[in-house]
């Protein structure tokens, strides 16, 4: 049977709470909230969710939480600092780096909050923070004197994806967030659900590179068609300059025609004139 949108959005909200619960890690819950959307029906959802206790989780009681938010702290002071491979995330993260060197690598990492929240202080040295391809990146903070930016395929809009908020604040340094397929591979799980998931994946990606594609092609001939009707404005102006030009000069030698007829007519009566007068003065005559 076919899966419908709301059992989609429900299968997605089981993957988080496995998550919360440590059941997951964020690779695994960013593929498996992937390959969610990306089922058709309720043997695949089935399937995504099948090593995953059954049953709705009870509710969790929330943290209380203390005056001064607490915070896990990585530190590196004309040094390097790394977190990498298993770790648990359960509260927000405080990445300092003065002139040295902070690696995050949260793709095999346990997160059991709702989000990822990291704060990031670079002092002329550098913050890389790397998340599995498909969660969303929503990065924010000052730059002076630096850079920060974000290299991660993000997931297509509309879908409940994982969220890592990073704030910045880069002095002469720089924060990096880059995603999975720009940084060394990591062991992946392989499940049952993987090789239709893969396919389906390759299918969307494909009708996106197509579509992208056929958007390209389509501004690239609106733009022949744009220039085409420039080249054909521009010559139909010339040569309507070129008329108007042919049509003055023209006036111009007509002009000229006709005040050197009008001086040699005016030249011709006045000798003329001049003739009778004479005529008219000789006594002979």
């Amino acid at each position: 049977m076919r899966a419908s949108d709301t059992e989609r959005e429900q299968a997605v909200e089981r993957l988080r709470e496995a998550s919360v619960e440590g059941r997951l890690t964020l690779a695994e819950l960013t593929e498996r909230t992937e390959a969610a959307y990306l089922a058709r029906t309720h043997a695949e959802l089935a399937q995504i969710t099948a090593d995953l206790p059954g049953g709705a989780p009870a509710p969790r009681p929330q943290p209380m939480k203390t005056p001064g938010k607490v915070k896990t702290w990585v530190v590196a002071v004309m040094g390097d600092a790394k977190r990498t491979g298993t770790w648990r995330i359960d509260q927000e993260i405080a990445a300092v780096s003065v002139m040295g060197d902070v690696t995050l690598d949260l793709r095999q990492a346990e997160v059991r909050t709702r989000e990822v929240e990291i704060t990031a202080t670079c002092v002329m040295g550098d913050v890389k923070i790397i998340v599995p391809d498909g969660v969303d990146v929503e990065l924010s903070g000052v730059t002076i004197m630096g850079d920060k930016k974000v290299q991660v395929a993000e997931a297509p809009a509309g879908q409940n994806a994982p969220v890592v908020r990073v704030k910045a604040f880069v002095l002469m340094g720089d924060v990096k967030i880059i995603g999975d397929s720009l940084a060394d591979p990591i062991k992946r799980g392989w499940f049952a659900w993987s090789e239709w998931w893969w396919d389906r994946r390759k299918e969307v990606r494909q009708q996106l590179r197509a579509d992208l594609r056929q958007t390209i092609d389509g501004g690239r001939q609106a733009h022949r068609e744009i220039m085409q009707a420039h080249r054909d404005a521009t010559r139909e102006f010339r040569h309507m300059q070129r008329e108007a030009r042919q049509g003055e000069q023209e006036f111009r030698r007509q002009f000229m025609r006709d005040d050197r007829e009008a001086r040699r007519e005016s030249r011709r009566e006045d000798r003329d004139a001049w003739r009778d007068l004479r005529r008219g003065d000789d006594p002979s005559s």
